[in-house]
């Protein structure tokens, strides 16, 4: 049988062996920490885009539901009751899009549903916020309330296959 090599200290590892590894895990923590903010950022953009787009298809669903025309408005913070007009809203407002999120928006200050759920508005939301380059966008198009989401640049909402 050969004779088996031994180290001195064949229980474990030796200090520079700990303190090589432990710079490597630090320098690969140091890259993946550097992209959180931008992926938190990246996410409520995302989430606020989908908000904006499930509440448009609540209202169209809760139009056609009750048979009668309801409205919404959407201002800074995400949709709200009317502002002005004889619509009843379409739903009671609960969601609000998240902080830190900014949104223009060229709709009119009542979007307007018929009573079988057609949009009798259209138009395009626009939402960013600090921490990424990326700007979200949804556009509606009329009669049926159909929304798009994708990238805004160039002054125009592009198709983006990520969504």
């Amino acid at each position: 049988m050969p004779a088996r090599l031994t180290r001195p200290f064949d229980a474990g590892l030796t200090v520079l062996e700990v303190l090589v590894a432990l710079t490597l895990l630090t320098v690969l923590m140091g890259f993946g920490f550097s992209r959180v903010p931008a992926w938190f950022a990246k996410h409520r953009l995302e989430v606020g885009l989908r908000q904006l787009d499930q509440d448009v298809q609540r209202a169209r669903l809760e139009a056609a539901r009750r048979g009668e025309p309801c409205g919404m408005t959407l201002g800074k913070a995400g949709w709200t009751t009317p502002i002005s007009g004889d619509l009843m809203p379409c739903f009671s407002v609960g969601d609000r899009l998240g902080d830190g999120l900014s949104l223009t928006h060229n709709f009119p200050e009542v979007l307007r549903f018929s009573a079988n759920g057609l949009v009798l508005d259209g138009g395009t939301a626009v939402l960013s916020t600090p921490g990424t380059s990326l700007v979200r966008c949804m556009v509606m198009s009329l009669p049926l309330g159909i929304t798009r989401m994708g990238r805004y640049g160039g002054g125009r909402c592009e198709a983006d296959p990520s969504l």
